[in-house]
């Protein structure tokens, strides 16, 4: 799986209780939609990706994991 990532992009996400908030400016949102469009070509079992302030996203972020099931 191949991730495009637009130039300058900022991808934030935080925690407050029960809600999950990602904060991204117009380049992050963009390369979110790239990761998406990717995991839902990836047919391989477990698909995934991982994001957290380690890998690509901003200090202080909480780590998001997206994954792709298949319902059957």
């Amino acid at each position: 799986m191949e991730f495009q990532w637009e130039n300058g992009f900022v991808i934030s996400v935080a925690i407050q209780g029960p809600t999950v908030i990602v904060s991204a400016n117009k380049e992050g949102l963009r390369s979110l939609a790239n990761h998406l469009m990717a995991l839902s070509e990836d047919d391989s079992q477990g698909a995934h990706f991982h994001l957290d302030e380690y890998n690509s996203l901003e200090e202080n972020s909480a780590e998001l994991i997206v994954e792709r099931i298949d319902q059957q």
